[in-house]
């Protein structure tokens, strides 16, 4: 990791601007939220091949869904909580019952949205879209990879939901770093506890277990960039060695990421588990480090959440 900060939603642009030179059927649509999506990037480009929809999110998914028919990839952008949180319909019956080609990008996910505030901060969307068959679930922990999975999800047939944020965070991995749909990264190698997160709050995984490390406690961290579906293999073989898991995320704890790999584990190898998210409360305004503060998702509420399960 190095000290440079990009956001993730800008990674997501540029992405978009590279899939779009190299795949001429790619078209973008925009429910009015076009620079804070970072839809510009690809509208300067190719205004031909870019739809504003105005603030109608419903109608937007239907249109893609009915180009995807056509032949067209159709990105649909927007925020997290207008796309899936007001066209949830539509994208259920439209792209996801049809099984198109459609990829809906939401920015402004989690609290880090910040002063938006609760209106504006999607903390549902994991649970709305993970649930619906033939989706793809992707959040990405920094812009590098969000470039990456964008131009991944272009090649991939089929529904994707890839989750954005909206300031600057931590660059994690780096231009090799691959990024492959459904691969979970072990990040590094620990013995005693198993951390997993997904999106930029991996950075507090990663600072809080350099502090557990001086304490010699050795976690083993997972960047889980694709929540569905979820890399069995991965996350149960390193719960299987350590014995304990922490899942961390910028969401809900009903029916987010965590949610996902305790369901599963319950099946295959359950272990002490601790989810630290959003506890079933509404966002508020205020700055991204102040927000995680108030819900508990700093590097120091991971450590005393580690220090908590590995003594129980």
């Amino acid at each position: 990791m190095t000290n440079k900060k990009s956001a993730i939603r800008d990674g997501f642009g540029q992405g978009l601007l590279k899939a779009g030179i190299k795949n001429s059927s790619i078209v973008v649509l925009s429910a009015d939220l076009t620079e804070s999506t970072r839809a510009n990037f690809f509208k300067q480009k190719f205004p031909n091949r870019f739809i504003e929809c105005g603030v109608a999110e419903q109608n937007m998914a239907g249109i893609a869904a009915g180009m995807a028919l056509s032949g067209k990839i159709p990105f649909i952008c927007s925020y997290a909580v207008f796309s899936p949180g007001r066209n949830w319909e539509q994208i259920r019956l439209s792209i996801c019952y049809q099984n198109t080609n459609v990829k809906i990008i939401s920015s402004h996910a989690g609290i880090s949205t910040g002063p938006d505030g609760a209106t504006h901060q999607g903390l549902e969307d994991i649970a709305l879209t993970r649930c619906l068959p033939n989706m793809i679930v992707i959040s990405p922990c920094d812009a590098l990879q969000a470039e990456k999975a964008t131009l991944v999800i272009a090649e991939h047939q089929g529904p994707v939901y890839l989750r954005l944020f909206k300031y600057k965070t931590p660059i994690i991995t780096t231009n090799k770093t691959p990024f492959i749909i459904g691969k979970a990264q072990v990040l590094t190698k620990g013995k005693h506890i198993t951390l997993i997160a997904s999106g930029p709050v991996l950075n507090q995984a990663i600072q809080a277990a350099k502090e557990l490390g001086k304490q010699k406690i050795d976690c083993e961290i997972i960047n889980n960039h694709t929540i569905k579906p979820l890399d069995k293999k991965t996350i149960t073989a390193s719960v299987k060695k350590t014995k304990h898991l922490i899942t961390i995320e910028d969401h809900q704890l009903m029916g987010g990421m965590g949610s996902a790999i305790t369901e599963m584990l319950a099946q295959n190898y359950p272990v002490k588990t601790k989810m630290i998210g959003i506890q079933d409360r509404f966002g508020q305004s205020g700055t991204p480090k102040e927000l995680q503060q108030e819900y508990g998702l700093t590097a120091g509420d991971i450590v005393k959440a580690v220090k908590q399960i590995l003594k129980s």
